[in-house]
């Protein structure tokens, strides 16, 4: 299944390539009822890698995502993490961070593809990951606009 998000933001590419990171990461994880995210490591270079823990309160999972692509141009950043330990509830992942210049500002597009170990399982999961995204946009949107420009 796929899911597509797009986010316009008042920064320029550059300032949002510095930022992602994993503050970042950490202000868009949701609230209760999502599981509580501990980032372990944050990688968006190729080859590097992003390691969270999902606390399910009963049990922790480890998900593990490799950078398995990196681009950049003055117009356009992306990196893609492709799933390699995912938790119980999926079985494929992938998704493609982009950033596109927008005028003076960016768009930021989180490009998401999914399996769950059944089809049945991923139309459940496909509302629960399509929140998760939706709350990113006014999260992506307040956080770029009070950005402290870098000194000169």
């Amino acid at each position: 299944m796929k899911i597509i998000f797009k986010t316009t933001v008042e920064q320029p590419i550059t300032r949002v390539w510095e930022q992602f990171d994993s503050q970042l990461l950490t202000q868009l994880s949701p609230p209760f009822p999502f599981p509580p995210v501990k980032i372990i490591s944050f990688g968006r270079n190729l080859g590097e890698k992003v390691t969270l823990e999902l606390d399910f309160f009963i049990k922790r999972q480890i998900w593990v995502s490799k950078i398995t692509d990196f681009y950049l141009t003055v117009d356009e950043i992306y990196f893609i993490d492709e799933g390699e330990q995912l938790p119980f509830f999926l079985s494929y992942w992938k998704h493609k961070h982009r950033i596109i210049k927008n005028g003076q500002g960016s768009e930021i597009i989180d490009e998401i593809e999914f399996r769950t170990p059944t089809i049945l399982t991923d139309y459940i999961f496909y509302p629960i990951l399509y929140l998760q995204f939706l709350y990113r946009k006014p999260i992506y949107k307040k956080f770029f606009k009070n950005l402290i420009p870098p000194k000169s």
